[in-house]
């Protein structure tokens, strides 16, 4: 088995930097900044990204497997340059759009933002997951600067047609038009040798900007407990706006030590994350466990607390909302 070695250096640890990002510090220049949402197999990015060196392009997908063709094909793209050539200009996150927009991007920071051909869900009963929503368009206009573009390509006229319907015009001046195929992107092709020729382009001009937080990290608890009996601890499922689920426990009776994996949702963010109780100097010590990766949020704190709660004996069936 060839064993195939590449460089990670477009992969952007968002976690271990100051939210919201200076990006003119992840590239080590101050440039214009272009986002695209959902790159897929990085056709278009690595293509924009050498025709603009001047630009500074950040590119969100989740799917690992996309992400891992897309940073090989930059690999090799900057091994064929001479050196400082290269498509050095790329920066990759994996995550969530939304929570990329909300925690990642400050006010006015982005000046193009584009999508070539997002999940349209088509269902009736998903269209809830469909990203271009009015909350989310109002979001993105708060990140463009002032004549920001947001330009979104989609395969299905149902969807064009909703994102229509989803823009605000006090927020966006809108302009659409049916194009032929033009991006050479995988789906493209699919739907080409489907027989599809027509596209549906959508353009928004920020027209008006619009008041949004950058959700900000929080102090995360820790709690102290005098007693605490592992064999009686017994935690219920917390559902509402904040939903904690327990997923594993470990305890190490050794080393007087409990780890909890729970599911934390809030709002459009799910974490894991892990608590730890430990005893120490004669008491219980309830806190994060080191070395994982996540946002220090609200919903996080209730986490610990309702661990808490349960460890003390005193958590009850609770639906916050």
């Amino acid at each position: 088995m060839k064993l195939t070695v590449c460089s990670l250096a477009p992969l952007f640890d968002f976690y271990s930097v100051d939210r919201p990002v200076r990006w003119e510090e992840a590239f080590g220049r101050r440039a214009p900044l272009h986002v695209e949402i959902g790159f897929g197999m990085g056709e278009v990015l690595l293509r924009r990204a050498r025709e603009f060196p001047h630009i500074n392009f950040v590119g969100i997908e989740y799917h690992w497997e996309r992400i891992y063709k897309t940073v090989k094909a930059i690999d090799r793209a900057n091994r064929a340059a001479r050196p400082g050539e290269g498509p050095g200009n790329i920066r990759i996150l994996r995550l969530n759009a939304w929570i990329a927009f909300e925690r990642l991007f400050a006010e006015r920071s982005v000046e193009h933002i584009y999508s070539l051909f997002p999940c349209p869900w088509p269902k009736k009963g998903h269209i809830k997951h469909r990203l271009f929503s009015r909350e989310f368009l109002g979001l993105l206009n708060n990140r463009l600067t002032d004549n920001g573009t947001l330009h979104v390509v989609t395969d299905y006229y149902p969807y064009s047609e909703w994102v229509k319907e989803e823009n605000d015009p006090v927020d966006f001046h809108l302009q659409a038009e049916d194009i032929p195929a033009q991006f050479g992107t995988k789906f493209e092709k699919k739907w080409i040798e489907e027989g599809q020729e027509e596209f549906f382009e959508i353009n928004l001009l920020k027209n008006k900007h619009r008041a949004c937080t950058v959700r900000e990290d929080c102090e995360l608890k820790s709690y102290k407990l005098t007693e605490f009996d592992p064999d009686k601890f017994s935690f219920e499922d917390v559902r509402g706006e904040v939903a904690v689920v327990l997923k594993d426990r470990i305890f190490d009776r050794d080393q007087q030590r409990m780890m909890l994996r729970v599911i934390v949702s809030e709002q459009h963010l799910t974490q894991n994350f892990w608590a730890m109780l430990k005893r120490e100097d004669g008491f219980w010590r309830l806190c994060k466990m080191e070395g994982q990766h996540f946002f220090p949020t609200p919903g996080i704190n209730t986490a610990l607390e309702e661990i808490h709660l349960a460890a003390v004996g005193r958590q009850t069936v609770r639906h916050n909302n």
